[in-house]
């Protein structure tokens, strides 16, 4: 089976379309999951690499409840809104 090049452009430009549209459908969907109340979750690795600590004072915020966390699957979450509070109330000491 012998395809023209103009052909088998044609079939991968249509092939790549579809990726595209799959690619924002996942990235919609990722967002819809890590979010709650129209906010943004952060997962652990998120809040460690924005404030530059250890796992062990992440876990530290938890236990002293300076942090407010969610458990969803399993899986720890911090809303955004509740880190800029953190690094807020930090700043105020």
């Amino acid at each position: 089976m012998n395809l023209e090049r103009a052909e088998f452009v044609r079939w991968m430009e249509k092939i790549m379309n579809r990726f595209d549209i799959l690619h924002e459908k996942l990235n919609a969907k990722h967002n819809e999951l890590t979010a709650i109340d129209g906010e943004q979750l952060l997962d652990n690795q998120d809040v460690l690499q924005l404030l530059k600590i250890s796992s062990r004072s992440l876990q530290r915020y938890r236990s002293m409840k300076k942090l407010p966390y969610y458990t969803i699957s399993g899986k720890l979450y911090y809303k955004l809104s509740d880190v800029h509070q953190l690094i807020r109330d930090s700043f105020n000491r």
